[in-house]
């Protein structure tokens, strides 16, 4: 060893092997390193957004509270949407900023861990570990699936139509995904559709898009759906109807929506080989752990269709249902299952969601952004055409900068006001939420698709895709089908 090896080694307190490894290991060149790339990506991304906000800021001289509520939520929005940092970091930064530089009060800040949603995530994902664990969740895929399905196509269809199915049922796309994913990775693992392969991340994802998009055509089927109904009904007096809403919304945005979702997911994550032969039919009768859940379950999906009956949320529905399956004696899911198998990730992006939302309501974040878009529009009556694209671009601006759930209560509280400056009926204004809410271009607009993604371990990259690919074939295509359709119905002059 040269000897300005040796004293460097000395230096530092190595010698022998140490010294010889110090001196031959080569020098690592820190700025490879695909960690350090990409935080050095979320600086920079976070830094142009604090930018740009600041300066529009000064243009207009707004108030500076609202311009720095508005960098933080560009911020992790482009954190999330751009993959700039891992999921949970960028919430994590987004909770203490939020709280360290007095953005909101810590209560809305953390509202989400608070919010119905959050408990009915939590409780779907514990009854979701007793589905996997006790063996119901493959029976059900036998008894869901038993038609001998003949290629992939056909597999992608059935899935998609039992998740739309099931919404006339449950009204929480939560709890619908938490039911479903296990069921339909059984099933994948059941016809040879193994982990990272193109086909169960199709099946994931159409879970995913299935349980979202379409139900939004269905009154209680989804949160923004009845935040939209009592938001009509405080405000302005408007109850809307169950037939009148499906009637207007669903042949276009629920069933044709549904059909191109099956054509895309096959276009864009094909499975050409044929699936694996499904096992024998004969399987053991059902052990005392399962006939267990599945009568737990009943009564919860009995409890979360006939919430409107008993005014019991299906958030506590779910809870109850997870901590009967957590009860010792009954022994469904252990308290080592519920420490390794309950993942903190999704519950804590959701919260996440839920949080941002609730600081862009609370700060005027998102009545200052629509006041300015509508103010730049300069809408007038007399161009229905116009004005219903402009409306839909407001909306859809908002749903970028926040959760696809938390838009009707933003949107709503402008409805009057969006209907004077446009000449349309104030019940047509507010009808124009749907086709926003149900459009989704990035998968962090809506939590239970995130879920679905993070439970079936499909990346964000794929979801992204699908979602933007809908939502091109939505504007382009179905949105104005769906005009027309308001037209024939009489909904627009």
């Amino acid at each position: 060893m040269p000897p300005f090896v040796r004293r460097a080694a000395a230096r530092f307190g190595l010698s022998g092997p140490d010294a010889t490894l110090a001196a031959t290991a080569p020098v690592r060149d820190t700025l490879s390193d695909p960690g350090l790339r990409q935080s050095a990506r979320a600086a920079f991304a976070i830094g142009v957004c604090i930018a740009l906000v600041l300066s529009a800021g000064h243009a207009i001289d707004a108030p500076p509270a609202l311009v720095w509520a508005a960098a933080l939520v560009l911020s992790t929005v482009c954190c999330w949407a751009l993959g700039a940092l891992p999921e949970p970091t960028a919430t994590l930064l987004f909770f203490l900023c939020a709280v360290v530089f007095q953005i909101a009060p810590p209560k809305v800040v953390f509202s989400g861990f608070a919010s119905p949603a959050w408990w009915l995530m939590f409780g779907g994902a514990v009854t979701g570990v007793a589905l996997r664990n006790s063996g119901l969740a493959l029976r059900l895929a036998d008894a869901i699936f038993q038609r001998r399905v003949h290629g992939y196509p056909q597999l992608v269809a059935l899935v998609a139509a039992s998740a739309v199915g099931l919404a006339f049922l449950m009204p929480s796309t939560t709890g619908r995904v938490l039911l479903l994913v296990p069921i339909v990775l059984a099933l994948a693992d059941r016809v040879g559709l193994g982990p990272g392969s193109n086909g169960r991340i199709g099946l994931v994802l159409t879970v995913a898009a299935a349980s979202y998009m379409p139900p939004t055509t269905i009154l209680p089927a989804n949160i923004p759906n009845s935040v939209l109904l009592g938001a009509a009904s405080s405000l302005y007096g408007i109850n809307l109807s169950y037939g009148g809403y499906l009637l207007l919304h669903f042949p276009v945005l629920g069933l044709l929506k549904t059909v191109v979702l099956v054509w895309l997911v096959c276009r864009l994550f094909p499975h050409d080989a044929p699936l694996a032969a499904a096992p024998a039919a004969a399987r053991a009768p059902m052990g005392r752990q399962e006939r267990l859940l599945a009568v737990i379950l009943a009564i919860a999906v009995v409890g979360f269709a006939t919430d409107a009956l008993h005014g019991i949320s299906p958030a506590w529905i779910a809870l109850a249902a997870s901590i009967v399956c957590l009860l010792p004696g009954v022994g469904l899911v252990s308290s080592r299952a519920l420490a390794e198998q309950v993942h903190l990730v999704p519950l804590l992006y959701v919260a996440g969601f839920l949080g941002l939302g609730a600081v862009v309501e609370s700060t005027g974040l998102g009545t200052a952004v629509s006041h300015a878009l509508l103010h730049w529009l300069q809408l007038a009556p007399g161009h229905t055409a116009v004005n219903v694209g402009a409306l839909g671009a407001v909306g859809a601006s908002m749903g970028l900068m926040t959760t696809l759930p938390s838009l009707p209560a933003v949107l709503s509280p402008l409805a009057r006001e969006f209907a004077s400056a446009t000449g349309l009926p104030l019940e047509t204004v507010l009808m124009l939420q749907v086709p926003v809410f149900s459009t989704v271009f990035f998968p962090y607009q809506s939590p239970p698709i995130v879920i679905a993604m993070q439970m079936g371990g499909v990346g964000l990259r794929h979801g992204t895709r699908l979602c933007l690919a809908l939502a091109a074939i939505t504007v382009v295509v179905l949105l104005p089908l769906d005009y027309l359709w308001w037209r024939l119905l009489g909904y627009l002059p």
